[in-house]
């Protein structure tokens, strides 16, 4: 059978027309195998739980302090004859450990002369200790403590603090501190020469408090009401934390009372109130944005702002105001064989200088990069930029709120 050319360019075409067809159609399904891919890598809407924004009322830290001494130190403890509290309470433990010390017959022997102001004790020191008492902490339990030098101790490295009743706010004894110090620190001197590495006048002490009272917490109260606190006072986040509780519990569990507070419907009983709040915590809120705000640190010239920062187009021209005044004493001296006195005398001079400050132009930024880039192109350091950043919050071109810590 024989084909002539047009039949066969015709078949020809076809035979193309349908493997186009095929690639078309697997290159689609190659796409939205793709797509369907970057789906499923794409990272999810960012949420935070629950715990890491709200607090229970009533489950909270409570701060303990105590007044003790360390002994065992090499040298580097109070001079006394300055820091007469620390014979005065090293007396007081004496006493009480049945070691009397009578002032009376002692400075009649010494020739009047007070023991407590004739003792050179260079290895003890004063010391005040701190600690925070968790929540729900139990007697027996063991808690850490910072001890802190309250004289003129040179260093409490190697010392041993001795047993310290640890008061709370009201005056109550709540655990006892006893034990070594580690102090992450070093030193040496001689001959009016000193080296020092961190701070030697500070220690802690791992576990070195044992709870003796537990403190009643009450989380919830008749009926199972409950209050939960939000870390940062916000409205929006309050009525999505509300949404999410009666989404999970039910409605009606949760109620806002403010921008913080939020009323909690709990169970009655106590073994249903722990497994409610584990399930509470674990919840998930894509919490609302923050409002724009720039930090600005004046002790250490740091600023900091958040990605809601923005600014509108303004001019800013800045210059350095800089009065610089040196003083030199120069000395006259009189002619030889005269009756004139050396006189010295002191000249100052005054240099006023201030840096050529041309305006420039600031354009507009919607986001943190373009604020970042716009203040970059001023050339200013963090000093003159924490002034630019006040004087354009004051002109109403800095969209945030300004903090000065």
């Amino acid at each position: 059978m024989t084909m002539n050319a047009s039949t066969l360019r015709h078949a020809s075409m076809s035979s193309l027309l349908r493997l186009s067809t095929r690639c078309l159609a697997r290159a689609a399904l190659f796409s939205v195998s793709m797509l369907a891919l970057l789906a499923a890598w794409s990272p999810a809407a960012h949420a935070e739980r629950l715990k890491d924004l709200v607090s229970i009322q009533g489950v909270r830290d409570n701060p303990l302090i105590g007044y003790g001494l360390v002994v065992g130190l090499d040298g580097t403890g109070d001079q006394t004859t300055q820091t007469p509290f620390t014979t005065q309470t090293l007396a007081n433990m004496l006493a009480n450990l049945g070691i009397g010390i009578n002032n009376q017959q002692a400075g009649a022997t010494n020739g009047g002369v007070s023991p407590l102001t004739n003792m050179q004790l260079k290895n003890v020191a004063a010391v005040m200790v701190t600690a925070t008492l968790p929540p729900f902490a139990r007697p027996g339990e063991a808690i850490d403590v910072t001890v802190s030098s309250l004289g003129n101790a040179k260093s409490l490295r190697g010392g041993t603090l001795l047993m310290t009743p640890m008061k709370g706010a009201d005056g109550s004894v709540y655990a006892l501190a006893q034990g070594n110090l580690a102090v992450g620190g070093a030193g040496a001197s001689a001959n009016g020469s000193r080296v020092q590495v961190n701070q030697l006048a500070a220690g802690r002490i791992a576990d070195g408090a044992i709870v003796e009272r537990a403190l009643p917490v009450n989380v919830a109260q008749a009926g199972g009401m409950m209050e939960m606190n939000l870390n940062d006072m916000d409205y929006d986040n309050a009525q999505k934390i509300v949404a999410a509780v009666n989404n999970a519990f039910g409605p009606g569990t949760a109620t806002a009372l403010d921008g913080r507070s939020i009323q909690l419907h709990a169970p009655g009983d106590t073994a249903s109130q722990v497994s409610f709040l584990a399930q509470l915590q674990n919840l998930e809120i894509k919490p609302a944005k923050a409002a724009a705000k720039v930090i600005l640190n004046a002790r250490t010239g740091s600023i900091v702002m958040n990605q809601m920062v923005t600014l509108d187009s303004c001019a800013v021209a800045h210059g350095n105001l800089s009065v610089v005044v040196n003083t030199q004493t120069v000395v006259s001296q009189p002619n030889a064989f005269s009756n004139g006195q050396t006189v010295a005398a002191r000249q100052s001079q005054i240099q006023l200088k201030q840096d050529n400050g041309s305006l420039k132009y600031v354009t507009a930024g919607a986001n943190l990069a373009d604020v970042v880039k716009a203040l970059n192109a001023l050339g200013a350091t963090p000093a003159d930029l924490m002034s630019i950043l006040q004087a354009m919050k004051a002109a109403g071109a800095l969209r945030a709120d300004l903090e000065i810590i």
